[in-house]
C-alpha cells in the first residue's frame, strides 16, 4: 500500500482507485444538487447526498501560481504560457476591476509594483492613498483607470531584488483582461486537444462591491460565455472571502475553494459583517463542515498544514488535512517557491536569500501530509517533486 493510500477510508473514497498515480488520478470534489444535474460525470460515491463529481486532475495537482511567476513577471500572458508549457495542471489568475467594470489579471488592485505606471507622467495625479480591507496603501489602483488607460501600461517584475533575471522581461507584456485569458485558454485547449485549467480568485470582493464594482456577476457572465460555468468545467473559483464563494455558488456550478490565511486573521467580509470567527475557527471540524456546504475545497496557507517554530523550521503537521478530507474537501495550499527567503529554515541552503534552497525536500515534506495539490511559482520544480512522490 502506498503512503497516500494510508490516509484513511474517506481519503481513498474521495480520490478513487487510481489516485496515487500522477497523470491518471481523478480528483474528487463534492458538489451540491445543482452540480449533479449539471454534470454528466456525477458520481454516486460523492460525500454530499450522492451529489459528488469528479475532475480529471492529477494528484498531487500542481497549480502555476500567477503563471510561472518564478521566471516571468506575474499575471502576464507570458507567465501563463510558460506555466502551461512547463506542464502545470492548472494556472492561476487573480481578478480586480477597472473603473469601467472590466476584470483584469493582477494580484492586487495596487499596480505600483507590477506595472510601469510610475513612469507615465499623464497618470501622476492618480497616485493616492486608500484603505483596502482596512490596510492603508499609497500608489495607483486599477479602479481609477479605464481599461483603455490600463492598456497603455506594461507589466514588470514585482520583486526585482529577489528575481533579478525576471526584469529582462519588464515591459514585454501588457495587463491582460480575464476575457483575453479565457480566449487564450480556449485557443491553447483546441491546439493541445485537452482543456486548459484555470484557477480564478476574486480579490477584495467586499471592498469592490462597496465601490459599485462587484466582481462575481461579471465573472459569472464571462464563465457562461466561455462555457466554464458548469460543475465539470475546467476551472476552479477561489476567494479569501467566504461570502464571495457563496455568491458565486448561486450564480454558477463551477467548483469553488475558500482560501485561508493566518490562523488569527478574519476574512474581510467577516470583519464588515461582524462575524467574530477567525481562520482558526474555520479550520476546526465545525468550520470545515460549514465551508463544505458551499465549497468543494480549501486553499490554506502552508503554515496551517505544518506550522513553523520561532526559528522558521517546520514542526509537526496539524490535523487539518485529515479533518478537511473527512468533510469531503480537497486541499490546495499556497505557496511554494524555490528561493531561500521563501522556504522553511530547514530547507534553506547557503546565505543568499535569493538563491535556490532545497525546494524538493520541502515539497516532499508537504506532499507527505496528504495534501491534494499545491500552488507554486516554479511549476517545473513542483511537477518533478509531484512525480517523485506519486511514484513512491
Amino acid at each position: 500500500m502506498t503512503e497516500r493510500a494510508q490516509t484513511g477510508p474517506a481519503r481513498r473514497t474521495m480520490l478513487g482507485a487510481g489516485a496515487a498515480v500522477l497523470g491518471t488520478a481523478a480528483l474528487g470534489l463534492a458538489g451540491g444538487p445543482a452540480d449533479a444535474a449539471d454534470n454528466p460525470v456525477a458520481s454516486a460515491s460523492g460525500r454530499h447526498g450522492g451529489h459528488g463529481f469528479r475532475l480529471d486532475l492529477p494528484v498531487p495537482t500542481v497549480i502555476g501560481h500567477r503563471g510561472a511567476s518564478g521566471y516571468r513577471p506575474e499575471h502576464t500572458l507570458g507567465s501563463y504560457q510558460l506555466a502551461l508549457d512547463m506542464g502545470a495542471h492548472v494556472i492561476e489568475q487573480d481578478l480586480v476591476p477597472t473603473k469601467d467594470g472590466h476584470l483584469v489579471c493582477r494580484h492586487e488592485n495596487d499596480i505600483t509594483a507590477t506595472t510601469d505606471v510610475s513612469e507615465h507622467p499623464e497618470f501622476a495625479s492618480r497616485r493616492t492613498t486608500k484603505k483596502v480591507d482596512g490596510v492603508p496603501l499609497t500608489g495607483w489602483f486599477t479602479e481609477d483607470f479605464t481599461l483603455a488607460e490600463l492598456k497603455t501600461l506594461r507589466a514588470k517584475e514585482r520583486i526585482p531584488g529577489t528575481r533579478q533575471e525576471n526584469t529582462l522581461y519588464d515591459g514585454r507584456w501588457e495587463v491582460p483582461t480575464f476575457e483575453e485569458v479565457l480566449r487564450w485558454a480556449d485557443r491553447e485547449g483546441r491546439r493541445r486537444g485537452e482543456p486548459v485549467w484555470l484557477y480564478v480568485e476574486t480579490k477584495h470582493s467586499t471592498y469592490f462591491r462597496g465601490l459599485g464594482l462587484g466582481l462575481e456577476e461579471p465573472l459569472a457572465k464571462l464563465l457562461r460565455r466561455h462555457n466554464r460555468h458548469r460543475a465539470h468545467s475546467p476551472l476552479i473559483l477561489q476567494s479569501f472571502e467566504p461570502g464571495s464563494i457563496q455568491r458565486l455558488a448561486r450564480l454558477v456550478s463551477t467548483p469553488r475553494v475558500v482560501l485561508l490565511s493566518g490562523a488569527g486573521e478574519r476574512p474581510w467580509d467577516f470583519v464588515t459583517s461582524g462575524d467574530p470567527r477567525t481562520v482558526a475557527d474555520l479550520v476546526k471540524p465545525e468550520g470545515l463542515k460549514w465551508m463544505a456546504s458551499f465549497a468543494q475545497g480549501i486553499g490554506p496557507t502552508l503554515d496551517l498544514i505544518i506550522p513553523k517554530d520561532a526559528s522558521g523550521r517546520l514542526t509537526e503537521p496539524t490535523s487539518l488535512v485529515k479533518d478537511a478530507h473527512a468533510q469531503g474537501l480537497v486541499l490546495h495550499p499556497y505557496t511554494m517557491r524555490n528561493e531561500n527567503t521563501f522556504l522553511p529554515a530547514d530547507f534553506r541552503r547557503g546565505t543568499d536569500p535569493a538563491a535556490y534552497g532545497d525546494a524538493f525536500g520541502a515539497l516532499r515534506t508537504y506532499f507527505g501530509t496528504g495534501i491534494d495539490g499545491i500552488f507554486s511559482d516554479n511549476p517545473d520544480t513542483a511537477l518533478l517533486a509531484a512525480a517523485d512522490f506519486a511514484g513512491r
